[in-house]
């Protein structure tokens, strides 16, 4: 019978996941819970997007636009989808400013979703007359001529903040040091190991891997989001302790063989 059901029911050899499973969403659900009750969660400080409003509020003194760029990531990338909320929040303060917001798109698909993303931010900001649905346009569907078209139109428009936020590849170069050379203000951001040195070099603040992720709850404050960062970090910290703890456990086992706790250890993590 017991066989019967470990096989059809329940493996209860992945018992270990189901826990640790349910004990990560209860620890983020709990956080929420707290988050919509109004309790103030700590999130470390984010210089990049603490210069959000820096940036912003020179492009509106000087009377020049904002550029913000998705990358060239498609509609199902995970850093497409952070970089679209991001723009939300950003629209929407730029719809409060006032100033003119350009976002050249790669996708066609990508461009739809960022239209209504912005139409709504300036909705939400009291100013929906003021949105321009050319302001988020078609630009290229090739990463080169892209960024070639995106370098033409900071040398010719000359954006007062660039933003380049979202999955970026080999462009991440010229797209930056394009900027750089106009004198904008720059913001990027990726969870591509790979241009985040180019990054960090040619832009003003760079956000490093999960920031990019966090940026959404860390501008917004929607309780949600907020009370599910919280909780996730808790249960990254978890995780390294544990890891830690795995690690002191098997190497004291290699010494006292009698002490079994070790090998308790890695059966239950089936590691």
């Amino acid at each position: 019978m017991l066989e019967f059901i470990n096989e059809y029911i329940f493996n209860f050899e992945k018992l270990n996941v189901l826990v640790v499973l349910f004990f990560f969403g209860s620890l983020i659900l709990y956080f929420i819970y707290h988050a919509r009750r109004g309790k103030k969660l700590f999130i470390r400080r984010i210089p990049g997007l603490e210069s959000v409003d820096e940036a912003l509020g020179r492009a509106t003194e000087l009377g020049k636009s904002v550029l913000y760029i998705t990358g060239i990531g498609y509609e199902d990338n995970v850093q497409t989808i952070a970089s679209m909320n991001i723009l939300g929040n950003i629209a929407e303060e730029v719809a409060h400013y006032d100033t003119d917001l350009i976002v050249p798109c790669m996708n066609p698909i990508v461009m739809t979703i960022e239209q209504e993303l912005v139409k709504q931010a300036y909705t939400r900001a009291g100013r929906p007359e003021n949105y321009k649905e050319e302001s988020v346009y078609f630009l290229a569907s090739q990463q080169f001529p892209y960024a070639a078209a995106v370098s033409g139109i900071m040398v010719r428009e000359k954006p007062a903040a660039n933003f380049f936020l979202g999955s970026f590849a080999a462009e991440s170069m010229i797209l930056a040091e394009t900027g750089a050379r106009t004198g904008a203000i720059q913001i990027a951001g990726t969870a591509a190991p790979s241009q985040l040195p180019f990054f960090i070099v040619t832009c003003d603040y760079t956000l490093i891997g999960e920031e990019l992720f966090a940026a959404s709850a860390y501008m917004s404050r929607e309780p949600l989001l907020v009370g599910s960062l919280k909780g996730q970090d808790i249960a990254k910290f978890i995780i390294i302790i544990l890891l830690v703890l795995g690690i002191l456990l098997v190497s004291l086992e290699v010494f006292l063989p009698q002490f079994s706790l070790g090998s308790l250890f890695i059966k239950f993590f089936n590691v």
